[in-house]
């Protein structure tokens, strides 16, 4: 009998190790090729891992919410093949290519899984143990409240083998917010004392725990659901959020995209909408606006050289992913609209790579598409900006013309911009979408497709 070894895959080329969430299989049990065997997740993406080979799965398999590096073996397979097979074998995801080696080594994995340009230097305290190897979800907890690594080593950690779990993370804030908010009680005036030792920061109480038990008849939330609402809610007490809305009028877009609707769908296979002529618009006025493609990192603002667009897709229970058109600021509108299409499409079907959902430096949503004329949505980590496209409805409105004012039937839309007032003040916000309108309302959109 020989063995072949299953290691954790290379899922992108920034993805350095992966979270094992669910083993699809038992030891003992039967594989053939291409079946699944386990589900692995990073910080962006979850996969199915699928067998290389026919056999038995054979053990020890890492537990469930163990986080490995890249490489790691998790399990292997019993199988009659000759030995002229490697001995071991990586799994690549379903239906993806195999990622690229990558140029350097594999960081160690008590390095957060994210872009250097955005990474600070937070690394585990102390030997390497179980709590180095902290999961995506407190990693992410870490990245967006900024603590720093004493800080991290001051966390109690209830998790197997004392690694921090995202409730520490939780507790940890919990308690560092009582303290900051607490009210001394009054006790008249203190008498004069010595000088005391400076006191050792104690270890923060745990934040009391709220009933686990759900009434009769509640539906638990998805693995995705459970998501984000930590990231949203990590979201809200990171940035200031502040709302803009601008009114844009469509009809320039129109005088294009009505006589080609037909014949574009015939010749690339979906429909040409207003998103991919909004989203050109926000990358050309990005350019011109550097403050609103930016990240916050602890107490400085960086400006990125390249606009990544984040297009955020609604996956229903399974919660919002947003993949990324790397480099948008080449790519004409055209382009553009095949690549939102394909994006959209390959997120539905759970085929995108980590890398195609990481490093976006500004993100749209296309709330309008389900009918939301006003929203305000919730900025996207370390960014600083997030756009709402809103439902398009046709309206009467006032046009001036050289015979005076007249009313007629336009299409109208809100663009609602959620920013960070950390990084901007009101005014730059409103100057930067009075830009994106002008350019759909005025461009000559037949120079792009």
């Amino acid at each position: 009998m020989g063995r072949i070894d299953i290691t954790m895959p290379q899922l992108g080329e920034t993805v350095s190790e992966g979270t094992i969430s669910v083993w699809l299989k038992a030891i003992g049990d039967t594989l053939t090729t291409g079946e699944a065997v386990l589900e692995v997740s990073t910080d962006k993406v979850d996969t199915e891992i699928v067998s290389p080979a026919d056999g038995i799965l054979a053990g020890p398999l890492t537990a469930e919410g163990e986080t490995v590096p890249v490489g790691t073996v998790i399990a292997g397979i019993s199988t009659d093949v000759t030995s002229d097979l490697p001995v071991a074998v990586s799994v690549s995801p379903p239906a993806q290519a195999a990622a690229p080696a990558p140029s350097t080594a594999v960081r160690s994995s008590e390095e957060l899984s994210v872009p250097a340009r955005h990474r600070p230097e937070i690394r585990q305290a102390g030997p390497r143990t179980g709590r180095a190897l902290l999961s995506p979800r407190v990693r992410r907890l870490i990245t967006d409240h900024g603590i720093d690594s004493a800080a991290i080593a001051r966390i109690h950690g209830t998790g197997t083998d004392g690694r921090i779990t995202g409730h520490d993370v939780d507790s940890h804030l919990e308690a560092a917010r009582s303290a900051r908010h607490a009210v001394p009680e009054y006790a008249g005036p203190a008498e004069p004392a010595e000088p005391a030792e400076p006191a050792q920061p104690a270890e923060p109480a745990a934040a009391p725990r709220t009933s686990e038990a759900a009434p009769a008849g509640a539906i638990p939330m998805s693995r995705g659901r459970r998501i984000t609402a930590e990231r949203t809610l990590a979201s809200l007490r990171t940035s200031a959020h502040v709302l803009s809305v601008v009114e844009v009028d469509y009809t320039n877009v129109d005088r294009v995209r009505d006589p080609i609707r037909a014949r574009w769908k015939d010749e690339n296979g979906f429909s040409l909408t207003y998103l991919p002529f909004i989203c050109r618009a926000v990358i050309d006025t990005l350019r011109e606006y550097p403050a609103l493609n930016a990240s916050v990192i602890g107490e400085a603002i960086v400006h990125h050289p390249s606009v990544d667009l984040g297009l955020a897709v609604d996956l229903g229970e399974r919660g919002l992913v947003v993949p990324v058109i790397k480099r948008a600021h080449d790519r004409r509108m055209a382009a553009v609209a095949r690549d939102i299409s394909t994006l959209a499409e390959r997120a539905r079907s759970g085929t995108l790579t980590a890398d195609e959902s990481a490093s976006g430096t500004f993100t749209v949503t296309n709330n309008g598409a389900a009918g939301s004329v006003l929203t305000m949505p919730i900025i996207v980590q370390p960014q600083v900006a997030i756009l709402s496209t809103d439902a398009i409805v046709r309206r009467v409105v006032p046009i001036r013309t050289d015979d005076g004012e007249v009313l007629a039937v336009h299409n109208i839309g809100n663009l609602a911009l959620s920013w960070d007032h950390r990084a901007m003040d009101g005014a730059y916000a409103a100057r930067f979408l009075a830009a994106i309108k002008h350019v759909l309302e005025h461009r000559d959109w037949n120079t792009e497709l």
